[in-house]
């Protein structure tokens, strides 16, 4: 160290060491100043400039070494090598130039150190070769210690230089330029003092030797070079900053703009960021700035996002405030370079209105239960915990008795009010882990859980039905409703969701037929009989398109002479498996399932057409349903059937039931009148079992009426009997009106029907129903008789 110090101090020209540095550090200024604009430049600017910046830094490792020979004072004649010289000037810019690009894009550390160790290497060749130019009056030896602990330091330090150069951190970055000037002084120093050269008078320059005073002016015509590409560089950094700025105030100004937060980064550090993200955190105006992006999203490696890529946040404020954030990571054009932007969007309303629309999308709007979505939700979670578990639970489904009647007299809004009561009244019936909610309508779903034996189900389901039959309490009336329950157990009655809410409505049918205000549990006979059900259903789908029915028909006679007057048309199925099936099983299926009314049609014009063969003096009699009646097309499909068949209209009669006339009166009304109008016949059947038939024989116009067979079945011992039949066959014949008495099997019953004066006989006494050939013939039998 010591032998080093003496050299510098004793055998340099000061002023030119100075120089020497000065020039180094120039150099290296203008050198990165001008590979600065490179990177921010593009396509062959960004070439030029680049080449620009490693000729220059290969000039200046070569001018600060031959200012560093110029300045050394041998104490003999010098001079220069002018081939090696060139040599050296050529090796640091080729060596500069390689590792340069070897370091471009380079993020490893490793790496970058392998890279400064290259490029030590290249500016130590040159050195060492500028040394080898440097020609003495005498003989030159080298000390091995020194160079082989200089050489290594300087090398040591270039790859140290050359790492800190590309991190991320600025200040870091800005040591790199004094770590290369302080490794070439060492690898210069190191070198010269390692040299040591003794005078030999015998010694002489030889000839191609170039004088110092002829190399200093072109060493110091490139570092006038250097000095005026510094100039340049410095130029350009300024103009660079200056536009930054002028990009960063247009950037602030449209962000400002933006509803969104937006931050303007270098690297963890936030440049700029616009009002929406100050008032965000609610800071003051730049008070950002500066602000390390760690600090406000903790927990996010922002460098790590993908671009244009959104992740989901909390973004700390000052005051400790959380906001939930969604933030996007984008690089926009900044200057001459790019900039990386945070796009921060406040997530705390889309959280709110998600929030809203998961509670409106699982909830029942009316009283705030869970819904049909949501309880299912909850039943196949329970499901997958009994497979886990072994828990088991129960699914109970219960709607209310009366409930429409309760909607169709105190109307909808006490109808919402009393769902909304019953749903409290559920909620204080349930255990502390028991789910309810509503299906809709009036119908509800109960999740009973962690079962410890089936009776709890039962006592759940009798204090629900007691609490539902307690009267309600509402805008000052007191209504009445009550509650059927349906249950399934789960895993003993079905272990899938839909197949145990399908299994508990099954119960609560069975419980329904039962008379209303029961609880029923399923039974898989209750499956087998829906499953025979559906079957029947889908037979009578395809035997009303393949017309697999037939028309019976039951002949009615004059309770006087015994002929013939009329007869009635009744449908019966003939299932190519079956045989025939009984009217009592498909008739109530085809009315709940709507198929009451095609077939109906096909019925109405099938009589029709065979009674036109029929003599003329006997009528045709064809049962309409309430479903049939609803059709306000009624009269016109009457009239077309009567059409398509020649018959006239005073041969055909239409029976309808009381229930025809409870649905609507004013519509109904309309209907027998226009009926009435094309000169149909219009009679009552099963006469004397509604609660108000003597109103409607008042005021709808009825030609007939056919006294019930209820009333029939006990003539002539029950006097009770007999003298509600002569009672309604007294008050027919006075209001002229037509009497049949129909279900008559007896003698005695068919002698007491004519004494009391009805008009016509119908039942088993006189004839089964027949088929058509049947019939005809018994017709002719009857009419030769």
């Amino acid at each position: 160290m010591r032998s080093v110090y003496i050299c510098l101090t004793q055998a340099h020209d000061h002023q030119l060491i100075l120089l020497a540095a000065g020039t180094c550090v120039v150099g290296v200024y203008g050198s990165f100043s001008v590979a600065t604009h490179a990177a921010r430049s593009e396509g062959r600017s960004a070439t030029l400039w680049a080449g620009a910046s490693i000729v220059a830094s290969g000039c200046t490792a070569w001018a600060t070494h031959m200012i560093g020979l110029l300045a050394f004072r041998p104490g003999m004649p010098a001079g220069f090598d002018p081939y090696l010289t060139a040599l050296s000037l050529l090796v640091a810019i080729a060596g500069i130039g390689i590792s340069v690009a070897l370091a471009i894009g380079q993020r490893k550390r490793v790496h970058r150190f392998l890279i400064g160790v290259l490029l030590g290497s290249s500016i130590a060749a040159l050195h060492y070769l500028g040394e080898a130019s440097y020609l003495v009056a005498g003989t030159v030896t080298w000390d091995p210690p020194l160079l082989a602990v200089s050489i290594p330091t300087s090398l040591l330090m270039f790859g140290v230089a050359m790492v800190v150069t590309g991190e991320r951190r600025r200040d870091l970055r800005r040591a790199g330029a004094p770590l290369l000037v302080a490794a070439i002084g060492v690898l210069h120093f190191g070198g010269m003092t390692a040299m040591t050269l003794a005078f030999d008078p015998e010694r002489s320059l030889p000839p191609h030797a170039v004088p110092p005073e002829v190399i200093a002016p072109v060493v110091a015509g490139v570092s006038l070079g250097l000095l005026a590409l510094a100039v340049v560089g410095l130029r350009l950094t300024l103009q660079a900053r200056a536009q930054a700025r002028r990009d960063q105030q247009r950037l602030r100004e449209l962000a400002n703009l933006a509803v969104e937060g937006l931050a303007v980064c270098d690297d963890d550090m936030i440049t700029t960021a616009n009002r929406s993200l100050e008032r965000l955190l609610s800071v003051n105006p730049g008070e950002l700035n500066g602000r390390r992006l760690s600090d406000l999203l903790p927990g996010l490696a922002v460098a790590a996002l993908p671009e244009r890529e959104e992740r989901e946040a909390e973004l700390v404020g000052t005051d400790g405030l959380r906001v939930p954030v969604r933030v996007l990571r984008s690089k926009v054009p900044l200057g001459s370079g790019l900039q990386t932007v945070l796009a921060i969007r406040d997530q705390r309303e889309r959280l709110q209105t998600e929030s809203k629309i998961r509670t409106l999308a699982y909830s029942d709007a009316l009283t705030g239960l869970p819904n049909r979505a949501h309880f299912h939700d909850l039943l196949a979670h329970h499901v997958a915990s009994y497979r886990e578990h072994d828990r088991a639970f129960a699914v109970l489904v219960l709607d209310l008795d009366r409930f429409k009647l309760v909607n169709d007299t105190l109307g909808h809004g006490l109808g919402d009010v009393l769902l909304c009561k019953t749903a409290q009244r559920l909620k204080a019936a349930l255990g502390e882990h028991d789910v309810v909610a509503r299906l809709g309508g009036d119908e509800f779903a109960v999740l009973q859980a962690d079962l410890p034996n089936p009776e709890v189900v039962q006592v759940l389901a009798g204090r629900i039905i007691e609490l539902i039959g307690r009267p309600f309490l509402i805008e000052g009336q007191l209504v009445n409703v009550g509650a059927s329950v349906g249950a399934a157990l789960a895993p003993v009655d079905g272990i899938e969701p839909s197949q145990l809410v399908r299994n508990a409505d099954l119960a609560l049918y069975k419980a329904k037929t039962d008379g209303k205000g029961t609880f029923r549990r399923f039974d898989p006979v209750l499956d087998a009989r829906v499953q025979a059900r559906r079957s029947l259903e889908a037979d009578l789908r395809r035997a009303i398109a393949m017309q697999e029915f037939e028309v019976y028909y039951q002949p009615l006679v004059d309770a006087r002479s015994g002929r013939i007057t009329a007869a009635e048309a009744l449908v019966r199925w003939r299932h190519p498996e079956r045989g025939l099936v009984s009217p009592a099983d498909f008739i109530p299926l085809a009315e709940e399932t709507g198929l009451i009314g095609p077939l109906g049609q096909w019925v109405l014009r099938t009589a029709c057409a065979q009674a036109a063969h029929w003599p003329s003096h006997i009528r045709v009699a064809v049962n309409l349903s309430p479903a049939q009646f609803r059709d306000l097309r009624l009269a016109d499909t009457v009239k077309a059937a009567l059409a398509a068949s020649g018959l006239t209209a005073d041969r055909l009669e239409l029976e309808i039931t009381e229930g025809v006339l409870l649905a609507d009166e004013e519509r109904t009304l309309a209907t027998l009148t226009r009926l009435r109008a094309a000169g149909v016949s219009i009679s009552m059947d099963d006469f004397g079992t509604g609660y108000s038939s003597l109103s409607y024989l008042r005021r709808f116009p009825f030609d007939k009426i056919k006294v019930d067979q209820s009333f029939v079945r006990q003539l002539p011992g029950d006097l009770e009997s007999a003298a509600i039949v002569r009672a309604i066959i007294t008050m027919g014949t006075c209001l002229g009106m037509t009497i049949t008495v129909e279900g008559v099997e007896t003698a005695e019953q068919f002698a007491f029907s004519a004494a009391s004066g009805c008009d016509q006989v119908q039942g088993y006494l006189v004839s089964r129903p027949l088929p058509l050939d049947e019939f005809l013939s018994f017709v002719e039998a009857r009419e030769a008789a």
